[in-house]
This record gives C-alpha cells, structure tokens and sequence, in this order.
C-alpha cells in the first residue's frame, strides 16, 4: 500500500459503513455466530456484549479465527467491525444462578449455529465504542441494551455435558472440550459466560482473561502428555511470510523447553517512535513458568501451536518461536492472529538440519533482524545439548 500500512483503511471504511447503513434508529436484527464479548473494566461488575452482523442465517464465519486467516486484512476488519453490540451488566457471580436475561445469553454462547437475535438499545449504535485491542479481535459498536430478543439455540452434545454437570471442574470441562473437537476459541466463549466448571464456583470471566485460559489450560494440557513421548532427533525449521509479519519456528531436539520472541520495528504498534526494532523473548524450561509472560496472551497461543505439533508428530521436543513485526502493521487485532499463524507455520513441510546452528542460518535467510540480535535475547539456544556440550551463539 502507498501509505506504508499492510491494508487499507479507506476500503474498510467504505465496507462498515455500507453495512452499518443498515442499522435503523435504537433497533437491530441479525444471526449472532454466536458472538459475545465479555469485558473486565469494574470487575467483578462488568458488562456483557452479544453481538451479530446485519445479516441473517449462517454467520459462523464472524466468529471463526480458522477461517480469518485466509481473508485480506481488509475483509477481516470490515466483517468483525460491522457486528453490533448490546451490553448489559451482570456480576461474574451470577452464572452460578443466573436470570433469564443472563441464561438466554450463555445458551446463545453455547450455541453450536448461529441464533437469531432481535435488540433494542437505549441509544444509537457508538462508532466510537469499537475496540481494537491486541488480545481479542476487532469488534463494532456498542449501546446499552434495553430490551432483547434471542432465538432458538442448539448446543453441540459435548458443550451441553459439561455446562450440565455442575461437579465438573472448569480445566476438566476443558480437556474434554478439546479432545471432543471444541477449538480453544470456542472453549474460550463457553468459559467467558461461566458456563462451565464447579456449579457453586461458576463465573463470568471477562473474554480478554478467557482467550489466554484456554490457550493455557489446553497447551498445559497437551505439553503433559508430549513429555512422555520420544524426542525427535533433528531440527525442524519452519518459515511463514503473512503482509506485514515473519513468523518462524524451529523444533529441537531436547527436552521439553520453549521460547516466544517478537521483534516490534519502528512504525508498528508497540514500536511507534524508537528507531530501531525491540527484541522480546519470554520461555519456559521442562517444568514451565509460575509467572505471567512479559509478553503478552501469544506466548500461550503460540505455546498450544507447538504442543499441537508435536502431539501431531507423536514425539517430543523443545521449540524457538519467533515473529518479526514490520512497520505498517499497526493494527491490533489479537492473538487469534498468532494463534492461528503459527498453526499454519506447522503445517508447512519443514526443512530438516542435523545442528541447531544449521537450522539457525536457514531461517536467518529470510529475518530483517541481525540474526546475533535473535541469539543475544533467547533463552533456549544457550540450554540446548549439542555433541554432549552446551553451546552458546
């Protein structure tokens, strides 16, 4: 783009607004995906957001990170801001005996299709009131619900067992929602509106919170059961070029250890002014982290990635995940975004090297970085064994 920017905001311009022409006065009607946000400023009061596009039948696509990644930047951005949302405050308390108000919200979140849903608001739709936040994707504008109206709902048969079972303990209700084929951003939205878990324990938990729980608790999870499997004996090394990123990865040949790493160039979001990129990296050895990364809810989201791939592989391992941030990119629109990119990068047919220092200078190839500004910041390549010896780049 002439402007230096990986998408163009004049084309996602025009699309909200051909699609919020449609909004009339205070009343709106869609088919939710489903869609709810759940928002933490006042915990524990906090405010509810169901949401839905100006359309109607088969609008799972709002609401599916799987699918975001294949479309421009563009679409993405002028789909998810063009979903409308009417908020209504609850205590997170009340999901262990909610009202109806609140029990017609979570049976649309745990809905398996899209539900139909009628709101009257208190006031016009707030362009103002999008978010754009690097934790939870893009959302469109809000107003105070006065009045709403949702439609028949379908829970999948796993998602109704675990909201039934009031003795289940949340990170159960996890495990089992993942190995019944409930993706983590499912898992997430169910665990947002404190449809899971011990009945007389349940909360709300605001959707910022929930993402990087179920990434956590399901990566946790699998990272356990890799740990008894047997190690590769190669270095994997994986490269994924998106408008704007470098996402690169390289499994080795260890014991469970792991490092995520993001280098912000001057003129993308969390490098706006400095003249030379910042290079960040939290990790983890076999026995994990007792600590919040410095980094933010994509260390988790990357984390699950490789526990997937390696669950996939049958073997186990260690990882160096790094993503390099070009100028342009500055638009937050959460850690779906590393999530799934990373998800891709696996899926990508590795190249195979028999040293770590191979594998290094095979992904060096295509960085922006200084390859030596990488080593200087891991954590994982001084602990990695080579030739019996401990090697430090």
């Amino acid at each position: 783009m002439l402007c230096g920017l990986s998408y163009c905001p004049i084309q996602v311009k025009l699309s909200v607004k051909s699609k919020s022409d449609q909004f009339r006065g205070n009343s709106f009607s869609g088919s939710s995906p489903p869609g709810i946000f759940v928002g933490r400023y006042g915990y524990p009061n906090i405010r509810m957001y169901p949401s839905a596009p100006p359309e109607h039948g088969d609008t799972e696509r709002y609401e599916n990170p799987t699918e975001w990644i294949s479309l421009p930047m563009e679409q993405f951005l002028s789909m998810r801001l063009s979903m409308a949302r009417g908020s209504v405050s609850v205590k997170v308390s009340d999901a262990v005996s909610p009202e109806r108000l609140f029990q017609e919200i979570q049976a649309m979140a745990l809905s398996g299709k899209s539900v139909d849903i009628e709101m009257d608001f208190e006031k016009p739709l707030a362009g103002r009131d999008v978010i754009l936040d690097e934790h939870v994707p893009p959302m469109g504008p809000s107003a105070p619900l006065k009045k709403i109206n949702i439609g028949n709902s379908a829970p999948k048969r796993s998602v109704d067992r675990v909201h039934s079972d009031t003795d289940m303990k949340a990170m159960d209700a996890m495990e089992y929602l993942y190995r019944s084929g409930i993706d983590v951003y499912e898992i997430s939205r169910i665990l947002s509106v404190g449809a899971i878990g011990n009945g007389n324990a349940r909360k709300a938990v605001p959707t910022r919170w929930s993402i990087t729980a179920a990434d956590k608790n399901v990566s946790d999870i699998i990272v356990e059961k890799i740990k008894d499997l047997p190690q590769i004996d190669k270095y994997y090394a994986y490269v994924r070029k998106t408008p704007g990123n470098l996402f690169m990865g390289i499994l080795v040949p260890w014991v469970w250890i792991y490092e995520w790493g993001e280098a912000w160039f001057p003129g993308s979001t969390w490098n706006q002014w400095s003249h030379e990129p910042y290079v960040e990296i939290d990790n983890e050895d076999y026995y994990g982290r007792k600590t919040y990364p410095d980094i933010g809810g994509c260390y988790y989201s990357t984390r699950l990635a490789v526990a997937e791939k390696f669950m996939e592989m049958k073997r186990s391992g260690g990882a160096i995940t790094w993503r390099e941030i070009y100028p342009g990119f500055n638009l937050p629109v959460g850690v779906w975004y590393v999530r799934e990119n990373m998800r891709e990068l696996f899926r990508i047919k590795p190249e195979i090297f028999e040293t770590l220092e191979d594998a290094i200078k095979y992904i060096s190839q295509f960085m922006v970085v200084n390859p030596d500004k990488w080593r200087e910041n891991s954590k994982v390549i001084p602990s990695v064994r080579y030739d019996n010896l401990y090697r430090f780049m």
